[in-house]
């Protein structure tokens, strides 16, 4: 196998006169302690960047091209991700080509694979208990998409708990189908669930490690390949994880790894070979991909979370926690982040607002709780908080201020955890409302309020809006959950003194309703509807005794 000189890359050599033969392991200043990892994150620098490759048919490739990754905080390169050309894709499709449509195993086929993953997944969640496997990836995380200790360190821990979910047996169990009797004897029909081959995976930058796993081993255990298109700013995180899905015995050909630009996939996904595609991201792209696939996609795209709290006040200090933590933990990066807040007059008269300041204020750039914002600029969202603000009877409630003393470069965004209030009435009409509900991926909410006579406007809201992610009702009234429950459709909703918008852990279904291109992820529902199809076979095999041709019919 092939490896690139990161010195040579620095010198400006073309690539092709640095390849030469050698073990892509020994070519990489590995972990200590950590035989398959081929990265440092505690050295990770613009003298010292990783070299990510792609993956395809089993081995590690390089590319002709790489496109340099800056780091966050600084701007300086610290990643080269290949930059795959369309003249480079042929490998992909041959890859992908050799996987026939009835998957790498079926219930009829290779079902010792399903018992494989459940001893790869064991194999991976032991190693991942180690406390230096979870430093490894938590500072992985922290070097690509800077968050804080805690924030990155608990991706690693629900993706360890996912794998100890599908241990042992409960890999084919995902495949149980069941049975129906038949009119006569020796005829039942039996429902089962197939693979659909060779699939896609579109995983994006903000968990990099927690979405790429669930979605990648859901696809795995369902029997399907895998060409996996990860965010090239995160590249490596997922890279890493596949190298430790190696090292715990996974085959080398059933995942491919191609780093590119949108176009490049788009083509090798319209491959005839690639029969479905889940993405996870924007909206727009979402839009896209559905119409380039004739359809063939599951999406989990934006999500405009809306947050109501009840007119039954419950602990205010927890509950302006909690806000806080669903707007601005991961500085504001969660596709399930409280994007809006429907306050009932109550909270507001014991002070949450000024509760929830304090505790925005608190975020620092020391500790990563408050840092670079990947897919939006500091100019594009201050400006959007100036528009809101130029509606009648809005407010800047705290922040709206650009990080002070910073050295995050201006292709990201870098701005102060930020809160802007809105007057319901003036929210819903037709020239505001598009405007207060477009979903800013960063540390920014909008804040309105509410009396008891107005909860059908909040919940007209909330039907007027687009996306259907994830929804809290904090309230423990049960009258009121019903309403606002019978109201509204979000995919994953929070309810009860201590809802909330984000933190999904791998023990609930996790994604968007409303939409029948809706993808879910974590559950065996979840991979079931996403990984698999129905398939249904009927048995008939006992012909009766003294048959005797009958008429015409």
């Amino acid at each position: 196998m092939a490896h690139l000189s990161c010195g040579a890359l620095r010198r400006g050599e073309p690539l092709r006169s640095v390849i030469h033969g050698g073990s892509w392991s020994r070519a990489f200043a590995s972990m200590p302690g950590i035989p398959w990892a081929t990265v440092n994150p505690n050295t990770l620098s613009e003298k010292d960047p990783y070299v990510v490759s792609n993956l395809v048919n089993g081995e590690w490739k390089s590319s002709k091209e790489y496109v340099d990754i800056p780091d966050p905080m600084n701007g300086s390169t610290i990643i080269k991700c290949p930059n795959t050309t369309m003249e480079e894709l042929q490998p992909f499709k041959d890859s992908l080509a050799a996987c026939p449509k009835t998957g790498l195993h079926n219930p009829f086929k290779n079902p010792e694979r399903y018992l494989m993953y459940g001893d790869v997944s064991f194999r991976v969640a032991e190693e991942m208990r180690k406390p230096e496997v979870v430093d490894f990836f938590t500072k992985c995380i922290q070097r690509v998409v800077p968050k804080s200790y805690a924030q990155a360190k608990a991706e690693v821990v629900v993706s360890r708990k996912f794998l100890e979910n599908f241990t042992g047996d409960q890999v084919r169990f995902l495949a149980r189908g069941f049975t129906v009797p038949g009119d006569h004897a020796g005829q039942q029909t039996m429902g089962v669930r197939f693979p659909y081959g060779s699939v896609g995976l579109i995983t994006p930058f903000n968990f990099p490690l927690e979405i790429p796993v669930l979605q990648l081993m859901g696809a795995l255990y369902m029997g399907n390949k895998v060409v996996t298109k990860n965010s090239s700013t995160t590249s490596l995180v997922p890279e890493q994880f596949v190298r430790l899905l190696h090292h715990c015995g996974m085959p080398l050909t059933d995942v491919d790894i191609v780093n590119c630009d949108g176009p490049v996939m788009q083509d090798l996904l319209e491959s005839p070979h690639v029969r479905s595609t889940q993405f996870t991201g924007s909206s727009r792209t979402a839009e896209h991909l559905s119409k380039a696939l004739a359809g063939k996609v599951k999406i989990e795209d934006a999500g405009f979370d809306w947050k109501i709290l009840g007119p039954d006040v419950q602990d205010v200090d927890y509950t302006a926690w909690q806000c806080d933590q669903d707007a601005y933990a991961c500085s504001g990066q969660k596709c399930s982040a409280q994007s809006i807040m429907f306050m009932h007059e109550n909270y507001k008269s014991l002070g949450l607002l000024e509760k929830m300041k304090a505790l925005a204020e608190r975020r620092t750039m020391e500790d990563l709780t408050i840092g670079p914002v990947l897919t939006q600029t500091t100019e594009g969202m201050l400006g959007h908080a100036g528009k809101l603000l130029n509606i009648s009877g809005a407010k800047l409630l705290w922040g709206g201020k650009e990080l002070a003393n910073h050295t995050i470069p201006k292709c990201y965004g870098a701005i102060e955890p930020t809160a802007v209030y809105v007057p319901l009435k003036e929210l819903l009409k037709a020239e505001n409302f598009k405007l207060c509900t477009t979903e800013v991926f960063g540390p920014f909410q909008v804040v309105t309020d509410y009396l008891d006579s107005e909860i059908d406007l909040v919940l007209q809201a909330c039907e007027r809006m687009d996306h259907h992610l994830t929804a809290a009702i904090v309230s423990n009234d049960v009258a009121f959950q019903h309403k606002v429950l019978g109201s509204t459709v979000n995919g994953t909703t929070y309810m009860g003194g201590r809802a909330r918008t984000t933190g999904a852990p791998q023990n609930h279904w996790f994604g968007p309703a409303g939409d029948p291109r809706g993808a879910g992820i974590g559950t065996p529902e979840a991979i079931k509807m996403v990984w698999s199809c129905h398939r249904e076979i009927v048995s008939d095999t006992l012909v009766p005794a003294n048959f005797q041709t009958p008429p015409p019919s």
